[in-house]
């Protein structure tokens, strides 16, 4: 039954998908109204399809209709992190730039306007918060996934500083993000099973897709803490990093 499950969940999420990537791609390209709202709405279906139940807490930042944009500091557990946030909001991300060439998720990437970081090269850094300047001046809501890497969802690794510099100098708001994966089928989720839906280190993406929808229905929290006063970047980061941190906590503990 789990197979079965699996396999029809990933027939209609590509048949879904497969549909609306011209939609999107049309829209992209001649810059109509609803790039924004139709990955949201993509995304609130795929989080329905695959049975991902999404708790928020705290208040999303208010971007609609002002020039002022949103950077948002999270936690990062793996690829279900990118259907989980844009289902509770429209947004866009910020990503290696080594997903720019994945197969099929890098074109699902680009046309959600994903903004690619090559962090190995210092040398690009000034370049790429002057695009995350551009974004949120646009208005954008941007995701910044703060530890340069996804983990097991058991903790959260300590913040890096590099691309806040976007933070500094514009008029944007800037918002810490806790997210916990804590249940599988209604029950509280042990540290033994995060990894059915973490994915992190080496692990290969389709099969830990699959293995993902043939678990099971997940149950996470997103808590949305104040905004911060931006302030030094160095700064920014340690504070964003424990309130993430003690949200995922609180989470994990069923104490939200």
């Amino acid at each position: 039954m789990p197979t079965l499950r699996a396999a029809v969940i990933l027939a209609v999420f590509l048949t879904v998908t497969l549909i609306l990537i011209p939609v999107q791609w049309l829209g992209v390209t001649l810059r109509l109204p609803y790039i924004r709202a139709l990955p949201h709405a993509y995304h609130r279906f795929v989080a329905w399809l695959f049975g991902i139940h999404i708790r928020v807490i705290g208040a999303r930042p208010k971007v609609e209709g002002g020039a002022k944009g949103a950077l948002l500091l999270a936690n990062h557990t793996g690829w279900m992190d990118i259907v989980i946030f844009s289902a509770v909001m429209p947004l866009s991300f910020i990503a290696k730039s080594e997903v720019n060439t994945w197969p099929f998720f890098g074109t699902l990437a680009r046309l959600q306007r994903t903004i690619f970081v090559t962090r190995a090269r210092r040398s690009e850094t000034g370049a790429t918060t002057d695009q995350l300047r551009e974004r949120l001046r646009q208005g954008d809501t941007l995701v910044l996934f703060a530890e340069g890497t996804s983990s097991d969802g058991n903790d959260v690794l300590p913040f890096k500083s590099a691309l806040l510099g976007a933070a500094e100098t514009a008029e944007i708001i800037v918002q810490p993000v806790s997210t916990a994966y804590t249940g599988i089928h209604g029950i509280p989720m042990g540290r033994e099973n995060r990894p059915l839906f973490a994915w992190y280190g080496d692990m290969e993406l389709v099969p830990h897709l699959w293995e993902a929808l043939k678990a099971g229905p997940l149950d996470v929290v997103v808590e949305f803490h104040p905004p911060m006063d931006t302030a030094d970047r160095k700064e920014l980061a340690k504070t964003a990093e424990r309130l993430v941190r003690a949200g995922q906590v609180r989470a994990l503990a069923g104490q939200t």
